[in-house]
């Protein structure tokens, strides 16, 4: 592997790849508060339904083709007036975190839904992941606040940081009516 990265929409087909990421953070971190790993078919569900509600879901790819990362963005809430505001969501292969795979993705991510009309971008981050605040940070996003002992798993309770981006020109323009 020379080290070339591809970051490109995901297809159906990366469901597999996805649901292998996925399940490694469900049992072994705190990154998410999901204890059952899905599996492919509910994978694929999750997929298409992003999908086709008209939000970015990327894959990296590395040289040959395997993922690496996948990123997704999802309506923050579900109300209407929230059709502007996405929740933004990285994960990494395991044995590829510290090569700026998620950076690279989170950017790409930001892009799209800038490109999209969106215009806020909020992260709901457990506090036992740090690297996940940083990352963010890095990408512009400011804390707005902390959900104390929010979340229960391997036992322990588990803060969660809210933090928030704006996309494009955010709050300071009146929206289009695309998304």
């Amino acid at each position: 592997m020379t080290g070339a990265l591809t970051i490109c929409d995901a297809s159906l087909d990366d469901a597999g790849a996805i649901t292998e990421i996925y399940a490694h953070y469900v049992l072994e971190s705190t990154a998410t508060f999901e204890t059952v790993p899905p599996d492919v078919d509910e994978t694929r569900r999750r997929l298409a339904e992003r999908i086709e509600a008209g939000y970015p879901f990327l894959v990296t790819r590395d040289d040959e083709g395997r993922v690496l990362a996948f990123g997704f963005a999802q309506r923050y809430g579900p109300r209407v007036g929230y059709r502007y505001s996405v929740e933004t969501t990285i994960y990494v292969r395991p044995d590829s975190v510290g090569r700026g795979i998620g950076s690279a993705l989170l950017s790409a991510l930001l892009f799209e839904c800038e490109s999209r009309g969106f215009r806020q971008a909020f992260a709901v981050i457990a506090a036992s992941e740090p690297t996940s605040v940083v990352l963010h940070a890095r990408a512009g996003f400011f804390p707005v606040g902390t959900l104390a002992g929010a979340g229960w798993k391997h036992g322990q309770w588990i803060d969660v940081f809210l933090m928030q981006r704006k996309l494009g020109e955010g709050n300071e323009t009146l929206p289009q009516e695309a998304p």
